[in-house]
């Protein structure tokens, strides 16, 4: 056994590719946040879907302020109607999850299309709302709340 040599297989310069590595994606990804919240926004051409979490847009918002402000990219960009949108959302309130969304769907929008980052960074869609809740400090009830003061 001393003398036995084992080599590796030989391996063919002209493997064909797998079929799915020279095509392009036909989604583009986009995430945003807003406090808490995160979101993962997928767009690709459609027939105009929104489905968030596994579920659509009315039956995971049921708030009409939340629902057309996830328009607000789309609208200004003329593309509703035209994208199919998948989100996964974590994470905060249904306001923070709607923020987190419009971010993300206005970078999947501003990367799916150069010439559509000027529109939604005129809007607003593509700005981080840095706001996060504030730490509550030692010696305090919260974040600025002190506890009662009594004199006597």
């Amino acid at each position: 056994m001393a003398d036995t040599i084992f080599e590796p297989a030989p391996v063919s310069d002209t493997q064909p590719a797998p079929s799915g590595s020279t095509a392009k994606p036909s989604y583009v990804w986009g995430v945003g946040r807003r406090k808490s919240a995160v979101a993962r926004v997928r767009v690709a051409p459609g027939a105009g879907k929104i489905e968030i979490n596994g579920r659509t847009l009315n039956e995971y918002f049921t708030s009409e302020r939340d629902r057309k402000s996830i328009f607000g990219p789309l609208e200004v960009t003329n593309t509703g109607g035209k994208m199919d949108v998948l989100v996964t959302a974590d994470g905060g309130g249904p306001t923070g999850q709607t923020g987190a969304i419009v971010m993300g769907l206005g970078r999947a929008l501003a990367k799916y299309d150069q010439s559509l980052e000027q529109p939604l960074r005129s809007g607003g869609f593509l700005t981080r709302d840095s706001r996060m809740k504030e730490r509550k400090k030692y010696g305090q009830r919260g974040a600025r709340r002190r506890f009662q003061f009594s004199k006597r």
